[in-house]
């Protein structure tokens, strides 16, 4: 999925996040993005995983994007930088 229309620094992307998918995937929703990742919501592993499917989908590096609300929670916000 291209979501490069989002990638503009400061942008922030409401998430809902479901782990333990039977596999990765990015689904549009009512005002935020549904992923889904294969990863176990264990020590931060979960969140690299968005953030690397969403950087993917963005066209942008990892390193450019931060969760800013939401470390331990299914729905997160997840911010452009710079």
């Amino acid at each position: 999925m291209d979501l490069s229309h989002l990638s503009a620094p400061g942008t922030e992307i409401a998430l809902r996040v479901t782990p333990k998918a039977s596999r990765a995937r990015i689904v549009p929703g009512n005002g935020l993005l549904r992923i889904y990742v294969t990863c176990v919501p264990e020590d931060g592993k979960a969140n690299a995983a968005v953030l690397k499917l969403l950087a993917k989908a963005l066209g942008v590096p990892k390193s450019r994007l931060a969760i800013i609300r939401g470390q331990t929670a299914r729905d997160k916000l997840v911010r452009v930088l710079d």
